[in-house]
C-alpha cells in the first residue's frame, strides 16, 4: 500500500493531528486523494460519499469513488475566478493595477476608488470578510450591487483579510470585461482549453456526487452567534434555509441562495481527475502558453506582502528531503483542495465531504496537509 492509500484509510478513520488535536473533532465520511509527480502517479480513495441519518442515526452510505462529483466551495477561487483572470491579464484586457470601480462603477466611496484588481487577488482590498447577501438582496443583479456598495471594513492594503466578498466582486470584473456570463466567460477561458469537461457551474455534470453538507446549519448557526463576522442579521431574517442534505447543490449560501450557483468565489463542481489535470496543466504552465504567458503565471505565482498568498493562489511548502517546495493552490470549505509546484511537475488534488459529519468536521486544512505529507513520503520512498 503506497503512502497516499495510508493516507486517505487513516483519514476516514481518526481525525489527523495527532494526540494534541481537539478531541470532539469528527473525520470525513470519505476522502480521495491524487499525485502526480515525475516519480510516480497514484489516487486513492477511502470510505462514502454520502451518510443517510434518520433522527440522528447514521442508517446508510455509498462508496466514495475517484470519478465522484464534487461541490469545490473555494476552490472555485483559482480553478475559476484566478485562472480566468490570468488569460485576461495575458491578454492584456485586465490590468492588474487598475482600480476596481474602473471596471465596477458601483464599487465606490469609502476609499474604495483606491481598490486595484491586484489588492483583491491579495485579499487585501479592506472588504468584509463575508455578508448574507441573500438576505439583503432579491435575485444575483441585486446580490451584486450590495455587495459592491457594502463599506469597506479596512484600511485597503493594511493587512491581509480573506474575503468571499473581494472574489464575488472579481467574478464581475471578469463579465463586465468579456460581456459573458460568468460560467460562459470561464468555460471559454480555462474549461474548454483545459479539457476540464466534469468542471461546471451550479450542479454537478454526472453522477455519481458526494453529498456536500447536511442542510444549511452552519450559515444558521454564523448569523445567530455573530461568530466569525459579526452581520445585521439573524436566522430568521431569512425563510429559504435547506433543512435537508445538501446534494447536487453548492453547499455556500451566498453562491447558492443569491446567484444561483454561479460566482466568483464559490460554485463549480468537478471531480479528482479534472482537478489533477487542471493542476498538472499549472505545473507545466510554460507548455500552455497560447494560453497565458509565462511572465504573467510567474507573477500570479509569485508570494505577495504576505509570504502564504499569490494572486488568488495560497502557498504551501512542502518539505522534500533536504529541500523546500512551494506548492500553488488552495482548499474549499466542503473539503476539497487543489494544488501544483510549478516547473517541477507535481500535481495534487484532494476530494472529501467533511461537512458530512455530527459533530465538529476535522479542518480541511488538516486533510490537505496530510496529502501533502504522504506525498512527500511517497517521493522520498522512491527517490
Amino acid at each position: 500500500m503506497n503512502a497516499l492509500a495510508s493516507a486517505a484509510e487513516r483519514l476516514v478513520s481518526a481525525p489527523p493531528g495527532g494526540p494534541a488535536a481537539p478531541h470532539d473533532l469528527r473525520p470525513p465520511p470519505g476522502v480521495a486523494l491524487a499525485a502526480r509527480t515525475p516519480w510516480f502517479d497514484a489516487t486513492a480513495c477511502a470510505g462514502h460519499r454520502t451518510v443517510r441519518w434518520q433522527d440522528g442515526v447514521r442508517e446508510g452510505e455509498d462508496p466514495l469513488t475517484i470519478g465522484t462529483h464534487h461541490d469545490l466551495a473555494s476552490v472555485t477561487k483559482v480553478v475559476g475566478t484566478t485562472t480566468a483572470l490570468m488569460r485576461l491579464v495575458s491578454d492584456r484586457i485586465v490590468d492588474l493595477d487598475t482600480e476596481v470601480n474602473r471596471y465596477l462603477p458601483g464599487f465606490h466611496g469609502g476609499g474604495k476608488e483606491s481598490v486595484t484588481v491586484r489588492d483583491l487577488l491579495l485579499h487585501r482590498g479592506g472588504l468584509w470578510e463575508w455578508h448574507p447577501l441573500y438576505i439583503a438582496a432579491d435575485g444575483p443583479e441585486e446580490a451584486h450591487r450590495v455587495a459592491e456598495e457594502l463599506p469597506l471594513r479596512y484600511q485597503p492594503r493594511a493587512e491581509r483579510h480573506y474575503s468571499d466578498l473581494g472574489f464575488i466582486l472579481l467574478g464581475r470584473v471578469i463579465t463586465s470585461v468579456t460581456g459573458l456570463g460568468l460560467q460562459q466567460a470561464v468555460s471559454d477561458l480555462v474549461t474548454g482549453p483545459l479539457g476540464l469537461d466534469a468542471t461546471r457551474y451550479a450542479r454537478p455534470a454526472g453522477e455519481p456526487v458526494a453529498t456536500g453538507a447536511r442542510d444549511d446549519r452552519i450559515e444558521i448557526a454564523m448569523l445567530d452567534s455573530g461568530l466569525p463576522y459579526p452581520v445585521p442579521h439573524r436566522s430568521g431574517d431569512f425563510a429559504g434555509w435547506r433543512r435537508g442534505p445538501v446534494h447536487g447543490q453548492v453547499a455556500d449560501g451566498n453562491a447558492y441562495h443569491a446567484f444561483g450557483g454561479v460566482s466568483g468565489h464559490a460554485g463549480l463542481f468537478s471531480t479528482v481527475p479534472d482537478l489533477l489535470r487542471f493542476a498538472t496543466a499549472l505545473a507545466g504552465y510554460r507548455e500552455h502558453d497560447t494560453l497565458v504567458r509565462p511572465e504573467v503565471a510567474r507573477e500570479f505565482f509569485a508570494a505577495g506582502p504576505d509570504e502564504a498568498q499569490a494572486l488568488g493562489f495560497r502557498r504551501y511548502r512542502l518539505e522534500l528531503g533536504g529541500e523546500t517546495l512551494t506548492v500553488l493552490g488552495h482548499p474549499g470549505h466542503v473539503g476539497c483542495a487543489v494544488g501544483f509546484v510549478p516547473d517541477r511537475g507535481v500535481a495534487l488534488a484532494l476530494a472529501s465531504n467533511r461537512l458530512l459529519v455530527e459533530g465538529t468536521p476535522v479542518p480541511g486544512e488538516a486533510l490537505w496537509h496530510e496529502l501533502l505529507k504522504a506525498t512527500a513520503t511517497e517521493i522520498e520512498e522512491r527517490t
